[in-house]
């Protein structure tokens, strides 16, 4: 759907109030509308640039104003996206776009773990064992909330591992995790609204 509307009816949109007066509404703010009607449909794509990345990424709205998204990203940077799995999760806006899409597709815990992982390894030797514990309840256990999808050998294989935690006993699960998003999701990613639509707006921003 496309984000810009269509001058609406009085009648087809119950407690919004227009002005009878085309003239008028000219002057309504359209962008404020625009919002209104993203928040209804969380789930359109075909949205602005600036709405896009302000839903997406929480820290533009702490403080950042909606002016500097544009800074915050560019049309080469989510180009290069498109070059590797490891180019984009390189990217902190990457992972965040990236996420949201896995979100979709109900596979979220795949670049959750693998945040995880990454975080683990700079863990300092005595905070290990606790983090190693939290990490593998949580994805892979077999009963894990947000269990990821390895093989048997490899469950077991981390189970053990976690005995005596070293900052590569994940490697193995990650390494797995990796590839399966590397093959699968990442591909779809890239031929889905909620990359190309972004590289569009990107790029036609970049030419105003």
């Amino acid at each position: 759907m496309a984000a810009g509307i269509s001058t609406p009816r009085p009648d087809k949109m119950p407690g919004v109030f227009l002005s009878a007066n085309p003239k008028e509404l000219k002057g309504t703010d359209h962008s404020l509308l625009d919002d209104k009607t993203q928040k209804r449909r969380p789930k359109t794509f075909g949205m602005d640039v600036k709405a896009y990345l302000r839903s997406m990424i929480p820290h533009l709205e702490s403080g950042m104003k909606p002016s500097k998204s544009k800074d915050l990203l560019s049309a080469d940077e989510v180009k290069q996206w498109s070059e590797s799995l490891e180019k984009l999760l390189a990217n902190q806006t990457g992972q965040d776009v990236f996420g949201n899409f896995l979100k979709s597709e109900f596979s979220e815990e795949n670049i959750e773990f693998w945040l995880a992982c990454e975080d683990y390894k700079k863990t300092e030797s005595d905070l290990l064992h606790c983090k190693a514990e939290k990490i593998y309840k949580a994805f892979v256990q077999s009963d894990a909330a947000k269990q990821i999808n390895i093989d048997f050998h490899t469950r077991e294989s981390t189970a053990k591992k976690i005995k005596a935690p070293t900052p590569t006993c994940f490697d193995e699960a990650q390494r797995t995790i990796y590839t399966l998003m590397e093959k699968d999701s990442y591909p779809r990613f890239l031929k889905s609204n909620i990359y190309l639509n972004l590289l569009n707006d990107l790029q036609a921003n970049s030419l105003k």
